[in-house]
C-alpha cells in the first residue's frame, strides 16, 4: 500500500456518500445500506420534540468497506467514530486498512445527529452565521466558539441532555444492526455473524457502555479495540474549536456531573444502558462494580492511548477501567511529530516517514487484535 498521505488523499477524492465504488490499490468494494431509525420509546428516553423532526437522523445510509471476491461474512467490524464529526474524511484510511489487514468487512456506522445524520446547515457556515454571532455577543472574547462547533455547542447549552438522548438512539439503533446482522437478515453477512468493534474518543465511550450493558447478549462475544478513548465521562475534556466550545461544555459537565440520576422525581428508565452510563461519570462512584466489569472484559478489551491528547487524557482512562486493569489492555504512546486528538494523523504533516510508522503502528496493533 502506499503511504499514509497519498492514500488518505486518495480515499477522499474517490469517496461520495451513497455511491458505491471499488478501492484498485487494495481490491476493496464500498457499498451503501439504508437504515431507518426510531427513537428511543423508554419511559423518559425519547428524543425531544424538536430532533423528532429532523429527518436525516432516522433515514440515512452507512457504507461497509469489503474484501472484494466473497458474497457473505461471517465476521465484521463496527467502527465508531468521535464528537461532532461532518464526514467520513479522517475514517477512510482507518476502514480500509482495518478491512485490507484483517480480510473483514468494516461496517462505518454514524452515531445520532453526526455525519449525515444531521442537516447539512449545520455544516455550512453561511447558514452557522447568525448562530455564531449570537453566542459570540453571549460569550465575550471566548475563543473557543467556531464555525466548527457552534452548532453541537449550541444544542448543548440548550439541552444538556442531548448527549445522553443521542448515545441512547444510536444504541438502540446498533441493537437492531447486531440483531439484523446475526439473524442474517443484511444481504452480505451470514446467520451468527461475530461483530467486533474499533472506536475512536466518544465512540469509545458509547462502546464501552454497550458492553457493559450488553443488550440481550448481543456484545457477549465483542471485542473492541479503543483509540483516543475509554476516559471516565469527568476526565475528558470536549473543549476544542472542532468539537464544542467552553461554555457548552462546562454546561454538559455540570448537568451529568451534578444532575444527572438524582432528579427528585424519576426521569430516566433505570435499565442495563442507564445504569453502565451512570458508572462511567464520575472515577469515585461506583468504581468496584465497574472495574470488576472491567476486570471480566479486560480479555476483550484493548487500546491506545496517546501521550498529548488532552481531549480524553490517559488518566481518565485509568479511572474508567481501574489502574491494574488499564495498564494491562491500554498501551500508551507518543508520536514525533505535532499531533491532536482531534487530528492524531496530520495528513498534511511534512515528517511523512514518523506519520506513517505512526499510523501503521497503531493500525497494525488493532488489526491483529481484531483479526
Amino acid at each position: 500500500m502506499k503511504s499514509y498521505n497519498e492514500r488518505y488523499i486518495a480515499l477522499n477524492c474517490s469517496f461520495a456518500q451513497g455511491v458505491d465504488s471499488h478501492l484498485d490499490e487494495t481490491n476493496i468494494d464500498i457499498r451503501f445500506f439504508r437504515f431507518n431509525s426510531h427513537s428511543v420509546n423508554e419511559k423518559g428516553g425519547t428524543l425531544l420534540q424538536k430532533d423528532s423532526n429532523i429527518t436525516e437522523n432516522f433515514s440515512f445510509e452507512y457504507p461497509v468497506f469489503f474484501p472484494s471476491g466473497k458474497s457473505r461474512h461471517a465476521e465484521a467490524i463496527l467502527l465508531l467514530h468521535g464528537l461532532n464529526e461532518r464526514n467520513w474524511s479522517k475514517y477512510l484510511t482507518w476502514a480500509e486498512f482495518l478491512c485490507y489487514n484483517t480480510g473483514k468487512p468494516v461496517i462505518l456506522f454514524p452515531i445520532a445527529f453526526h455525519i449525515n445524520r444531521a442537516p447539512m446547515t449545520w455544516s455550512n457556515p453561511r447558514s452557522l452565521i447568525n448562530l455564531l454571532n449570537f453566542r459570540k455577543e453571549k460569550y465575550t472574547d471566548e475563543r473557543t466558539i467556531s464555525y466548527a462547533n457552534v452548532a453541537l455547542s449550541d444544542r448543548i447549552s440548550q439541552n444538556p441532555e442531548r448527549f445522553y438522548l443521542s448515545g441512547r438512539q444510536t444504541w438502540a439503533d446498533l441493537t437492531v444492526l447486531f440483531e439484523e446482522l446475526k439473524a442474517g437478515y443484511h444481504p452480505f453477512f451470514k446467520e451468527d455473524t461475530k461483530i467486533d468493534i474499533f472506536a475512536y474518543s466518544i465512540g469509545a465511550f458509547l462502546s464501552q457502555i454497550a458492553l457493559m450493558a450488553n443488550q440481550k447478549g448481543l456484545y457477549g462475544d465483542s471485542r473492541l479495540f479503543m483509540f483516543c478513548g475509554g476516559s471516565i465521562f469527568r476526565s475528558m475534556s470536549g473543549i476544542s474549536r472542532s468539537i464544542m466550545d467552553k461554555p457548552a461544555f462546562e454546561t454538559m459537565q455540570q448537568y451529568y456531573i451534578y444532575h444527572f440520576g438524582n432528579e427528585d422525581t424519576p426521569v430516566w428508565e433505570h435499565d442495563n444502558a442507564f445504569n453502565a452510563f451512570l458508572q462511567m461519570i464520575t472515577p469515585e462512584r461506583f468504581r468496584a462494580e465497574r472495574e470488576n466489569i472491567f476486570s471480566r472484559l479486560k480479555g476483550k478489551i484493548r487500546g491506545i492511548a496517546l501521550t498529548k491528547d488532552t481531549v480524553i487524557p490517559y488518566h481518565g482512562v485509568l479511572e474508567a477501567l481501574g489502574e491494574k486493569n488499564a495498564q494491562s489492555t491500554i498501551q500508551l504512546l507518543d508520536f514525533s511529530f505535532p499531533y491532536t486528538h482531534e487530528n492524531p494523523f496530520p495528513h498534511n504533516s511534512t515528517d511523512i516517514t514518523s506519520l506513517n510508522n505512526a499510523f501503521t503502528t497503531v493500525f497494525s496493533r488493532a488489526a491483529e487484535f481484531l483479526a
